[in-house]
């Protein structure tokens, strides 16, 4: 069962939700031949969504392609509700990494018909988490590089300065529409180079010089 674990040490809070938010990077928008957003696209994934990152992937089996979309994560301290961009950054208690994974075709064929994506994105497993770091370890989450590599490969690298709707006025925006409760995950949007997992491949995440992390593809 997933738990959450900052600076190494497990923490008592238990993972209500998990808040997406799609399209927050230009590129990668433009990579699956969406329109950038005017505002933040949300998306909610359950608590049974979340896996820890170093225990390994398990891929959903007969679902076709399964997209790694690799995010920084931000693990909520304290209760976040109409709260502003001065406001949040003192309820948020950790930053980690993510993947958002995603069954492209399954996704394709919802949004082909008008219908909500959760079939693709909520499924067990389908939120694999990294442990946290605490804010004082992230000189400026707002300009913080991220990568994911498989199999020593370089397949995806941002900044989370390049974030459409910047880290703290995301969060500004997520918590007028719904809390975010201690506990909750934030991911925060992907950069280019998403594309599929199979079993067997290496991945090593990297959060700029404070945080990395490996795993495999079950």
């Amino acid at each position: 069962m997933y738990q959450h674990i900052l600076n190494g040490k497990s923490v008592d809070l238990p993972l209500g939700k998990i808040v997406c938010v799609g399209r927050n990077y230009a590129a990668h928008a433009k990579e699956l031949n969406n329109p950038v957003p005017s505002s933040p696209i949300l998306f909610i994934k359950p608590a049974t969504a979340a896996i820890t990152m170093a225990d390994g992937i398990a891929l959903p089996a007969q679902q076709g392609e399964c997209h790694h979309e690799l995010e920084m994560s931000v693990l909520i301290g304290e209760t976040l509700k109409n709260a502003d961009e001065t406001q949040v950054g003192s309820g948020v208690l950790g930053f980690g990494l993510g993947l958002d994974l995603t069954l492209r075709e399954v996704q394709a064929g919802l949004k082909e018909k008008g219908h909500p994506w959760e079939l693709a994105k909520s499924f067990d497993g389908a939120c694999p988490l990294t442990e946290f770091v605490s804010v004082d370890r992230v000189s400026d989450p707002h300009q913080t590089e991220l990568t994911l590599e498989i199999n020593g490969e370089l397949r995806q690298q941002g900044n989370t300065r390049d974030m459409i709707t910047p880290l703290y006025p995301l969060l500004a925006f997520m918590s007028r529409h719904f809390s975010l409760m201690p506990g909750d995950v934030v991911l925060t949007g992907t950069p280019a180079g998403v594309g599929p997992l199979h079993k067997g491949d290496e991945l090593f995440l990297q959060l700029g010089d404070v945080l990395s992390c490996s795993s495999i593809v079950k």
